[in-house]
This record gives structure tokens, sequence and C-alpha cells, in this order.
């Protein structure tokens, strides 16, 4: 599948796709708190998206309403990495909650996630947090036309392991646009390869998911949720970005 490059008009629709997510994400922040369940944050996330006259990105994916993923958006607490289905489950303090949001209006998505502290939480945790975020922006200082997605993929290794933690192989970033997901794929760890060229329009979700200990994962029985094999806390840092001439232009910060 080609890769495809968006014009002016189609990126400033995806721009207002982004800027639902990230005012959803503004939005949970103020609710997250010791007691609140996984699933009143699907709520909360899902009424608001759906108010902007955008419609929930994952709700359904990958079958319907009934049959794909059941939640709006995607709640991962402590050692689960990505696609946590929320539910019941109530945050503690200490915790450290992974929330991923996509919507789509005007025939385009936007996809960002980001890891949020539940009260006070320890060094590790916060350290860990902070080095997630730290990948993504490394990254973007590749992300421009002429270079190549490989220089992408190096920088968030390198700086996730330069700090002593790892990065999970099995799942990756991607572009985005009409589809959730499309080419190219973007690993968080080095390839052999320089990758594709970079092109102005192209627009893609860097999403930097560093685990504290080791970088293999597995998938629960819900078929959905993605944990660290060794049980230790992951954070996930993603944003939806547009490739310039220059700096990237990042569509899912307001």
């Amino acid at each position: 599948m080609a890769i495809i490059v968006k014009n002016n008009e189609q990126i400033e629709f995806m721009r207002e796709s982004n800027h639902i997510v990230a005012n959803t994400h503004e939005l949970l922040a103020k609710y997250i708190r010791a007691g609140i369940t996984t699933k009143e944050l699907d709520a909360i996330a899902e009424d608001y998206i759906r108010s902007r006259g955008a419609v929930p990105s994952f709700k359904g994916y990958k079958g319907s309403s009934t049959t794909g993923f059941p939640g709006s958006v995607c709640v991962s607490v402590n050692e689960e990495v990505i696609h946590g289905i929320p539910g019941l489950k109530k945050l503690k303090d200490g915790d450290i909650v992974s929330i991923d949001i996509g919507a789509f209006k005007n025939g385009y998505h936007g996809d960002a996630a980001r890891t949020f502290k539940v009260g006070v939480v320890s060094a590790v945790r916060n350290r860990l947090i902070e080095v997630t975020q730290n990948c993504f922006f490394k990254a973007i200082e590749y992300a421009k036309a002429g270079r190549h997605l490989h220089e992408i993929c190096a920088a968030v290794q390198d700086t996730a392991e330069s700090a002593g933690f790892s990065v999970v192989r099995d799942f990756v970033g991607h572009g985005v646009g009409r589809e959730m997901h499309e080419e190219p794929q973007i690993p968080n760890y080095k390839q052999a390869g320089r990758g594709p060229r970079l092109y102005k329009g192209m627009t893609l979700a860097i999403e930097p998911m560093v685990n504290e200990g080791t970088h293999e994962v597995v998938i629960l029985k819900d078929h959905w949720t993605v944990v660290t094999r060794d049980r230790r806390c992951s954070a996930h840092y993603e944003n939806t970005i547009a490739v310039t001439d220059g700096a990237a232009d990042i569509l899912s910060i307001r």
C-alpha cells in the first residue's frame, strides 16, 4: 500500500480532528484521580468527542460496535501497554494510566496518546513518563522533508535505552488520515535500511511505547489488552504530525 501525501486542505481537516483529541486529553486530565473507573473516563471522552460532531475512532474497531473494540478510548494502567479495555477497574494513588484517543470527523482521523499520573507516583514511574515524552520530541527532530524514516525510529530507541528503559517492538506507529492505520509503519527501534524518504504532506502518528523493564509483551485473554511480560510499568506518548520542509507540524497539540 502506498504512502498517502495530503494537501493543505486535507491537513486542516486532520487538524480539526486532532484538536478534538487534544481537547479530550485535557478534559480527562481533570478527572484522573484515585477512585474513578476506567469506564467512567471512557464515557466522559465519548460524550465530549460526540459533542464536537466527531465519532470515536476506536469504537468497534476491527468489527462493529458489538464485535470490535468495546471502548471509545483505550485506557491502560501500569503494566498495560496499549489497548486497555475500559471497565470497572478503579485508579489508585501511585498508578500511571495511558490513554489513547482517536476522533473521526470530516473524513479524517486524529490520534494521540498520553500517560497520566494518579496522585503521587514513584520516581521511576515519573521518569518513565518523562523519557517517553522525550522520545517523541527527539524523534520529530528528524520528521522533515528529505530525511528518512529510520532516523525517527533510531531516535526513539536511542533516547529510551540511554535512560535505561526499553522500547516495545511488537507494536508500531503508523501513517494516519482517512484510515486510522495507513502506511508507513513506524517502529520505535532501529531499522536495517533507511526506510521511506519523508515528503511534505505525509501525516504520521509517532508513538513511543516505553517499558520500565523488558521490551517483551503479551496479549491477554480478552484479545486486546497488551501487557509487559515482566509486569513492570509501561508509558505511551503519541501525536499526529504533518511533515513539512522545516519543523514538524504537531496536529494533536492545540
